[in-house]
């Protein structure tokens, strides 16, 4: 299923999206300043990590790691967009070009992938993956004659004849591909790790074939290194159309090893949790991977799919189902951006919408553990449809991503509840992770309907408000958490979730969605108030060898 590969850059020209009517950029005063807005939505973090504590060893394998990362960035480019340097070349002012590296194109991700360049047309559901001319039934006809069409590894491509073809990610990206292996494998030899020697090595073989399911399973053996790195095609939110096509990305990382310490007994709670989920058995007769583990980690390098538009601040991998069964996954939570965005965005929302009687009940361990639990769920439920036909995401397509964030945040809320009454926290007070949820629903419902995760925070705003979750004061424009119905509406959302997907019912989540995924006139009033107080979106980056001190 994992497909990978490196082109050689076939030259994948969008004359369509590329700026056909817009030879110049707009240069007017009004342009400039709706630019500034625009990067205004974010703050900047630099990421950082006490290198003091690395050996020289593992102070020069970070050296190559970064590397390894920077090499991810251009073959992302040309999934999400193209041409880089061709859209460069059109902008002339230093703020729109930069808005363009943060989104990775010309489409701003927090305004739902509106054009911000004059004369871009609309951003294909699609993104890069496939021809612009191409319908979804033409895709799911030629498939029938060519599986590697629907691969999470091929770009998919139209031949001389005009038939669509797939190319291998190893023949498409196989400059910045072989780069990364190059990398990879010069860490592998300077690395004193055995177990993140043998799983570089086999990254960088993955790379070069287009096969990753030995170094996802040698990644799921690593359990005492300090250092870590996410790198290839693995999320698959940029594909709109279908949800099949894996977008490339880096996260390089040092473990926390203080806070991961504190993570490491709730993995093997998984199978209790898995048969108390509220949903007929049915939907829960796979059992977990008991081999996850959780660990905390600094981030000292985003690249590609990880770094555009809203942040990620923990990641659950590998996604191959068939290793998620077998050895379950690993979940990294991403201690130091999840600080900067509570700090800096979580923490002043609160201050404005959350009743003052409550407000001391938005906390960062809450948030971290909220986060945290969020990916554990991951790997509960189901991953195969009761028919037997294939995976959810599969039988889900493009709204699968979007509804297993959903089921992740109510399972992780269901999840903490029932620790908590078993007395497995140290901290059983799950008030706090309700307000501190609804809270950073605000936050990330912010990040618009091009970002799965603003998507399914929306979904859950509205189910939450509907079920009367949380009261919403006209008068002091705050909520007010009621625990009892917190705790009820997230027991009937997570069963609607799970039955979705075990009943892969495509046709009921779009019911679902039309019903739920909307912005209501309230809520339009209340990001306004946010927007109106200068709290950021999200957040970018200073980081590189030169900010490590590397």
């Amino acid at each position: 299923m994992r497909y990978r590969g490196v082109v050689a850059l076939i030259t994948i020209t969008w004359l369509s999206l590329g700026l056909t009517s817009c030879q110049q950029p707009p240069e007017t005063e009004e342009a400039e300043h709706g630019i500034q807005e625009r990067l205004e939505k974010y703050t900047t973090v630099r990421l950082t990590t006490d290198t003091n504590e690395l050996s020289e060893s593992q102070r020069a394998v970070l050296r190559h790691l970064v590397r390894a990362a920077q090499a991810m960035e251009g073959a992302y480019w040309q999934q999400a967009y193209g041409d880089r340097d061709e859209l460069m070349s059109k902008l002339e002012t230093p703020e729109m070009k930069r808005f363009a590296e943060i989104n990775y194109g010309p489409w701003d991700r927090l305004a739902g992938n509106e054009p911000f360049v004059e004369g871009v047309k609309a951003k294909p559901p699609g993104a890069n993956f496939y021809p612009e001319s191409m319908t979804k039934e033409e895709l799911e006809s030629a498939a029938k004659e060519s599986e590697d069409l629907e691969s999470l590894y091929t770009m998919v491509r139209r031949n001389d004849e005009g038939r669509l073809e797939a190319v291998p990610y190893s023949v498409a990206f196989e400059e910045a591909y072989g780069v990364a292996a190059a990398e990879l494998r010069t860490a592998a030899e300077l690395t004193e790790e055995p177990q993140l020697r043998k799983y570089l090595d086999l990254r960088a073989r993955a790379l070069l074939t287009d096969d990753y399911r030995e170094s996802d399973m040698a990644w799921m053996d690593m359990k005492d290194n300090t250092l870590d790195i996410v790198i290839g095609p693995i999320e698959t939110y940029e594909d709109g159309l279908f949800g099949y096509k894996a977008a490339n990305e880096a996260l390089v990382l040092v473990k926390d090893r203080v806070w991961s310490e504190r993570l490491a007994r709730y993995t093997s709670l998984l199978g209790d949790l898995q048969r108390a989920l509220p949903i007929d058995d049915a939907y829960k007769r796979e059992t977990p991977g008991l081999n996850s583990d959780l660990n905390a980690y600094d981030v000292v390098y985003y690249a590609g799919d990880s770094n555009a538009g809203s942040k990620a601040i923990a990641v659950n991998l590998p996604n191959d189902e068939r290793v998620q069964l077998e050895k379950g996954t690993r979940r990294l939570q991403l201690k130091n951006a999840m600080r900067a965005k509570f700090d800096e965005i979580l923490s002043p929302i609160a201050d404005i919408l959350v009743e003052k009687s409550q407000r001391e009940n938005v906390r960062f361990d809450a948030f971290f553990e909220n986060v945290m639990f969020h990916e554990v769920a991951h790997g509960l439920g189901i991953k195969t449809t009761l028919d037997g036909r294939g995976t959810v995401r599969a039988a889900l397509k493009e709204r699968a991503s979007a509804l297993e964030e959903a089921k992740a945040d109510v399972l992780g809320l269901f999840m903490l509840r029932e620790l908590g009454e078993r007395g497995e926290l140290e901290d059983d007070a799950v008030e706090d992770n309700y307000v501190t949820f609804v809270a950073s629903i605000f936050r990330s419902v912010r990040f618009g309907a091009a970002n799965a995760h603003g998507r399914a925070n929306l979904m859950q705003l509205n189910f939450l408000r509907e079920k009367e979750a949380f009261a919403y004061d006209e008068a002091t424009g705050t909520f007010t958490i009621d625990p009892e119905r917190m705790e009820s509406a997230i027991e009937e959302l997570a069963g609607i979730i799970l039955k979705f997907q075990g009943d892969g019912d495509y046709e009921g989540l779009g019911e679902f969605i039309q019903e739920y995924q909307r912005v209501s006139p309230w809520l339009e009033g209340v990001l306004s108030r946010i927007s109106e107080a200068g709290i950021p979106v999200d957040i970018v980056f200073e980081q590189g060898l030169d900010v490590l001190q590397l």
